[in-house]
């Protein structure tokens, strides 16, 4: 008996003794992730920000050589993330803000990720065709966070939170998940800040992320051309990454020169998109004569309705809808509809949508087509980002033209009278590396062809999940200017003359106006007379004193270096006097039928197709008393999506379960889609 009180007594001590230690290393860890809650937007660290330039000594640019009457269609990024984003670090990324300009210009650049040998034969990238124009955009949330943990001679170098993002610790889970697991390490924090980190107050965080903002502008000015060539133009910019319940927010910010604000505001300070545009315009475009700048949403199809959800939903006092309304339509005059984590047009199956389906609505979706998604109709809803949750007509951009006229007919402000524009997203700092026959993914760590096939990757305890099958290389922003500036690109992409791609170097033109179809598309001066007669994409028509009708113009260039152009389509959207939303798909141009095709075995193409297309349409349904938007989409003859490429690289053996996966598309149709021309009876 003796020994077995002996045996209990040393048992309890013993339980007792963990859980003092258990006790012990949860007061611990809450010390190691304590938080530093944000004062916000109105703090007057923030309300006090200067704006300058960099170097008020450099140069002033040279006038451009070229200029371009009619408009010239340059393309370039504006949408890339190099070592200085929190999450292309986690991921492996060392490609530099410099190595994302060098590489934008057409110089070679080496793949390399953290924890590579040097002798390891690491992919030698570079792009076929410099591009004409480029922003980096790395998050500004901790920003200052991964540098200092980073720093050897910072003391937050040693805390448990960095050892953890540095992947010096590893978490008890699988290799393919540690990257992930590494980015949750600050990702958990959420709006609030890490104080071991940053310390008590989190000014070593602002001030890091500061320098950092400050060695970013001075990249963007020494690779910006200045000579009269104006053969490359960089533009200041940065994104704000604002999640609701797993639901994407983000913006780009992109700023019209370099006179911008020396620190970046955050989603940890500026909790509302209308925060950051409120700052945006006080401190900057209200505030400073020489600033300007304008933030272009993206993701919306991981937003579970938030993005585009109309302010007539909102519980708003009616001037403050107003006045949200018309803050949105002056500081978001674009959309991303496509990038590496999908395409935001459409997406067939939403109930709260009549008109006949699209065929190509199922264009590149994170979540599969076939998949049963409930509608969230008239309310939004959570965890777009997990791929979960119920689905909104608000997630897309064609259904939030349809509820911009709604909104005008309300308010007398559209907020969403937005144009179009593509981007890659890019995480490995390689902007526009995306070729679908070449492609190396898009964030470090699906380099390897069977990571990028990968049909699911999950992270232990719902931190994060996703399918990189699904992704693609992403797409391409198109400006119409007169000159490869600063100031007339900015200047397009406020009047919205914009459009995006999937890829190619599509060049889509389109027009409206009410004499646009006497003309000739063989007439050499065609273009001259469509801007003398009529209004490009991104405008405005007023109504018809006639009634009228419109005519519409398109045209379209394929890519010299991609496939051939198959057909142009023209998407009217408007509302009913029931309030319903209304789809429309018109074939203007080209031949859907003209046998193209795609051998699955080689990916060779064949069947006939078109260099140019062009044609002039109008409306049989055209309703004088209807407000509508119309835009043009131009598709290329399919040719083989990037995983048939991977797929029949590898020895059949080798072969993931994905490269048989009917669901799983194994061709694609490259598309441009252009920015919208609004019609408005009043």
């Amino acid at each position: 008996m003796t020994k077995i009180k002996t045996v209990l007594k040393g048992s309890i001590y013993l339980l007792l003794l963990t859980l003092l230690l258990a006790i012990l290393g949860l007061l611990w860890l809450r010390q190691e992730f304590s938080r530093i809650q944000s004062e916000g937007a109105n703090s007057q660290y923030w309300q006090s920000v200067p704006v300058a330039q960099w170097d008020p000594t450099l140069p002033p640019m040279a006038d451009c050589d070229q200029t371009y009457p009619q408009k010239r269609a340059f393309f370039g990024a504006m949408h890339v993330h190099t070592a200085a984003s929190y999450d292309a670090t986690a991921f492996g990324t060392t490609t530099s803000v410099d190595d994302a300009y060098r590489f934008a210009r057409g110089e070679a650049v080496q793949l390399r990720l953290r924890g590579d040998d040097v002798d390891e034969n690491t992919p030698i990238m570079q792009l076929g065709t410099p591009l004409d124009f480029m922003a980096v955009t790395d998050h500004a949330e901790s920003l200052g966070e991964i540098q200092l943990c980073y720093d050897p001679a910072s003391p937050a170098h040693n805390t448990l939170v960095c050892r953890l993002y540095r992947g010096d610790l590893r978490l008890p889970a699988a290799d393919d998940t540690q990257p992930i697991l590494r980015l949750a390490t600050l990702a958990i924090f959420g709006k609030d800040r890490s104080r071991k980190v940053c310390g008590d107050d989190g000014s070593l965080c602002r001030d890091r992320a500061a320098q950092v903002w400050h060695e970013n502008q001075r990249s963007t000015e020494l690779w910006q051309d200045r000579s009269s060539n104006c053969a490359f133009t960089t533009l200041h910019a940065y994104e704000y990454t604002l999640a609701e319940e797993s639901a994407n927010l983000h913006r780009n910010v992109i700023f019209a020169s370099a006179h911008v604000p020396q620190a970046v505001i955050s989603a940890k300070d500026a909790d509302q998109p209308e925060t950051l545009w409120q700052w945006l315009d006080d401190l900057c475009i209200s505030g400073h004569s020489a600033c300007d700048a304008l933030a272009i949403p993206h993701n919306s199809n991981w937003s579970s309705g938030r993005m585009w959800f109309p302010y007539s939903n909102r519980a708003l006092k009616p001037e403050e809808r107003v006045r949200q309304a018309a803050l949105r339509a002056k500081l978001e005059p674009l959309a991303e509809i496509m990038q590496t984590k999908g395409d935001s047009e459409c997406r067939n199956g939403i109930g709260s949508v009549l008109g006949a389906a699209d065929e190509f609505c199922d264009f590149e979706k994170l979540r599969a087509p076939a998949e049963d998604i409930d509608d969230c109709e008239e309310t939004v809803g959570s965890g777009g980002m997990m791929l979960s949750g119920c689905t909104s007509r608000y997630n897309f951009v064609r259904y939030a033209l349809a509820a911009g006229l709604k909104e005008q007919s309300e308010y007398g402000v559209n907020p969403f009278e937005m144009g179009i524009i593509a981007a890659t997203d890019t995480h490995n700092g390689l902007p526009h590396a995306a070729s679908e026959s070449d492609y190396q993914g898009s964030h470090g760590i699906d380099r390897n062809a069977l990571r990028r096939l990968q049909e699911r990757t999950e992270v232990p305890g719902g931190i994060g999940a996703g399918s990189p099958v699904r992704y693609n290389p992403g797409g391409l922003a198109g400006i119409y200017a007169s000159e490869n500036s600063r100031e007339a690109l900015f200047n397009a992409m406020k009047r919205r003359e914009t459009f995006g791609t999937s890829g190619p170097s599509i060049r889509p033109r389109f027009f409206a106006g009410s004499n646009l179809d006497d003309l000739d598309c063989q007439d050499p001066d065609l273009l001259a007379k469509a801007y003398r007669q009529g209004t490009p994409m991104g405008g405005v028509l007023k109504r018809q004193e006639s009634n009228q009708e419109p005519a519409f113009l398109v045209s379209a260039s394929a890519d010299p270096a991609a496939g051939l152009l198959q057909r142009i389509q023209i998407i009217k959207s408007w509302v009913d006097a029931q309030g319903n939303t209304h789809q429309a798909i018109h074939d203007v141009a080209g031949d859907p039928d003209n046998g193209a095709r795609v051998d699955p075995d080689s990916c060779a193409v064949s069947g006939s197709g078109f260099k140019q297309l062009c044609a002039s349409w109008k409306d049989p349904d055209f309703d004088p008393q209807t407000a509508a938007s119309y835009y043009s989409r131009v598709l290329e003859n399919p040719s083989c999506r990037w995983s048939r490429w991977d797929c029949i690289r590898l020895p059949e053996a080798d072969r993931p379960a994905s490269c048989e996966d009917a669901e799983i598309p194994w061709q694609v149709q490259e598309r441009a889609w252009t920015s919208p021309i609004w019609y408005y009876p009043e």
